[in-house]
């Protein structure tokens, strides 16, 4: 696992590549990837210099600014890895169609969303097959 399971080191971990990128401080390959992700959300940028340790709420109407940069991570690395199989095809269909790669990333998370919750709810692995026809139904 890249990130570990606390969830301050995750945070601090996203914190400390925007400060290095800000600083053009030397990044790995991993902290490249993060601050791309980080500079491409600018509405998410003072959560990175606050508290970390801040809850954010569906009943406070916040988006939890880390968990949708990691969807877009864990979609960079689904479609760079073509797992699960067919997913970068159907990636390029989309970003083709929506006319850009970060709207059609955005359109993927909700679906790896929908698909982790549910894997959460039912105690099992997520459905990957499902979750590739959610995706091409987009």
């Amino acid at each position: 696992m890249i990130f570990g399971q606390d969830r301050h080191e995750l945070r601090k971990m996203y914190a400390d590549a925007w400060q290095k990128h800000c600083d053009k401080t030397p990044l790995s390959p991993i902290e490249a990837q993060i601050a791309q992700v980080i500079a491409e959300h600018p509405e998410y940028h003072e959560a990175l210099g606050g508290d970390l340790e801040r809850d954010f709420t569906v009943e406070g109407g916040k988006t939890n600014p880390f968990l949708h940069m990691g969807l877009h991570l864990s979609v960079r690395e689904q479609v760079a890895t073509d797992r699960p199989p067919g997913i970068a095809a159907t990636f390029r269909q989309l970003a083709d169609k929506v006319g850009d790669s970060h709207t059609a990333e955005h359109r993927m998370i909700d679906c790896l969303a929908e698909t982790l919750w549910e894997s959460q709810r039912d105690s099992g692995p997520p459905d990957e097959l499902h979750y590739l026809e959610r995706l091409r139904l987009l």
